[in-house]
C-alpha cells in the first residue's frame, strides 16, 4: 500500500502546531493548517499528505478546507494510499476483535478513529452490514469502503444510513438507502438468548443501539421479581431485557409509535408480552403523572436522545438531565434502582454526574452510584479522543 511516495496533494501546517499531532491525537483544526490558495482549492474529503511546515511529512488524511476539523489522520505512513485494500486491512483487524469479544454476529463493526477508519460507523446484523459516514472524506472513499466490505464480510445486504447531524457541519446532505442487496423490513437482533426487532432504513441512528449491551444485561439483574418502568425505550431493549430476567411487570414507553410496534414484537418473540406494556408518551409527562398517580418502581431506566448536540447547547441540555434525574428519583421505591444514560458527547462525566445528583436531591431522595460505566467494547475509545467516549452511563440506588 506504501512505497514511500504520495499520489495525493500536500497541505502544511503552521509553525509549532503540531505537537498535539505528533503525541497522538487524530485531528487537525483549521486554525492550525496554512490555508493558502492551494488548500483551500480542494475539494472537501480530498486525501492530502499533512506536512510539518518545514516538509517533513507528517501522515495521510482526509482534508476538508471548509470545517472545523479541517484534517483526520488515516496513516503515519507517508505514502498511505486509502484505496480498499487499505480500508480492508483495517476492516479485517476490527473484525479479528469483535469475533474475539463476541459469538454472535450482532455488534458494532466499525467505530471511527479508534478503528482506524475516522468518520465511519459499521453495525452488523447477521448478515446485513449499516454503514454510516459522517465526514466529507469518508464520504468520498465510501465507494472504497463498500468494496471492502464485501472482501471482508460478503454481507447479503448494505444500507447507508447517512442520515447522522453530524454530516451538516461537513456540508453533506442526509440520505437512506439500500447499496447492496434485499431487505425486506425490519431484521433481527440476537443479544445472547435476547431477541430484538430492529428498523435499519427508518430507526434511530443505525436502528440499533449497541453500545448499551453491557448496561441493559447489568439493569436486568436487578429487575427480577420487582416491577420496572423504561421512559426511553425506543424498540425495547431494556424493557425486554428486564422481563426476561423476571420482572413481575414492566411498563415501557417512547414517543415514537414505530418504536412501541417493534417493541411490542419482541416482547412476543421472548415470550414476554403477557408482563410488559408499551405505550407511546413523552418521557417527561410520562414521568410526571406517574409521580402525581403514586407509582413506584424497583427499577426505573432511562436512556434518553443527546440533549446536548452541540456546546451552544450544554446549559440548557444540562438542566435537562437535572429534571430527568428528579423526575425519575420520584418513581423508585426506597431501596430501589435508577439507571441514567447521557449519549451527549458534549457532556463530560463529572458534569453528568453532578446534575444526576442535583436532580435526586430535589427530588428529596438520596442514595449512592453502584456502577459508573460506558459503551460495550464493540465501541472502542481512541487514547487520544477523549470525545469517542461519549456515552455516560450511572446506575443508583436510593434510599
Amino acid at each position: 500500500m506504501s512505497d514511500g511516495r504520495s499520489v495525493y496533494p500536500s497541505v502544511f501546517m503552521l509553525p509549532g502546531r503540531d505537537r498535539r499531532l505528533r503525541s497522538g491525537h487524530p485531528w487537525v483544526y483549521s486554525n492550525e493548517i496554512r490555508m493558502n490558495a492551494e488548500a483551500l482549492a480542494l475539494a472537501p474529503g480530498t486525501p492530502v499528505v499533512l506536512n510539518r511546515v518545514d516538509g517533513k511529512a507528517l501522515g495521510v488524511g482526509t482534508f476538508n478546507p471548509h470545517a472545523l476539523i479541517a484534517f483526520r489522520l488515516f496513516s503515519t505512513e507517508a505514502g498511505a494510499v486509502l484505496d480498499a485494500a487499505f480500508a480492508g486491512a483495517r476492516m479485517r483487524r476490527a473484525l479479528a476483535l469483535r469475533e474475539r469479544l463476541f459469538d454472535q454476529p450482532y455488534y458494532r463493526l466499525v467505530h471511527a478513529e479508534a478503528d482506524g477508519l475516522p468518520g465511519l460507523v459499521a453495525d452488523r446484523f447477521g448478515g446485513t452490514l449499516v454503514v454510516q459516514a459522517t465526514t466529507a472524506g469518508m464520504e468520498r472513499l465510501l465507494p472504497e469502503v463498500l468494496a471492502a466490505a464485501g472482501d471482508v464480510l460478503g454481507p447479503e445486504a448494505v444500507v447507508l444510513r447517512n442520515d447522522a447531524p453530524a454530516r451538516r457541519a461537513e456540508g453533506l446532505d442526509a440520505y437512506v438507502r439500500l447499496a447492496s442487496g434485499d431487505l425486506d423490513g425490519a431484521v433481527e437482533v440476537r443479544e445472547g438468548s435476547l431477541k430484538f426487532i430492529a428498523d435499519l432504513m427508518g430507526g434511530q441512528k443505525t436502528g440499533w443501539f449497541f453500545d448499551q449491551r453491557d448496561n441493559r444485561a447489568f439493569v436486568a439483574t436487578l429487575a427480577g421479581g420487582a416491577r420496572m418502568v423504561d421512559v426511553y425505550c425506543h424498540s425495547g431493549g431494556f424493557a425486554i431485557a428486564g422481563a426476561v430476567a423476571g420482572a413481575s411487570e414492566v411498563l415501557a414507553f417512547d414517543r415514537s409509535q414505530a418504536a412501541i410496534e417493534l417493541a411490542h414484537r419482541a416482547a412476543v418473540e421472548n415470550g414476554v408480552d403477557g408482563r410488559s406494556t408499551f405505550e407511546r408518551g413523552d418521557a417527561f409527562e410520562v414521568m410526571e403523572a406517574l409521580g402525581q398517580a403514586g407509582e413506584r418502581f424497583a427499577v426505573v431506566a432511562a436512556d434518553p436522545p443527546a440533549f446536548v448536540k452541540s456546546r451552544g447547547e450544554l446549559k440548557s441540555g444540562l438542566k435537562g438531565y437535572r429534571k430527568l434525574a428528579r423526575l425519575a428519583a420520584r418513581l423508585v421505591e426506597p431501596g430501589g434502582f435508577l439507571f441514567l444514560a447521557s449519549c451527549s458527547h458534549n457532556v463530560k462525566a463529572g458534569a453528568f454526574a453532578q446534575e444526576v445528583g442535583r436532580g435526586m436531591a430535589r427530588a428529596g431522595r438520596a442514595g449512592r452510584i453502584i456502577r459508573s460505566a460506558g459503551a460495550g467494547a464493540d465501541h472502542p475509545v481512541h487514547p487520544f479522543l477523549p470525545e469517542s467516549a461519549y456515552l455516560k452511563t450511572l446506575v443508583l440506588q436510593l434510599d
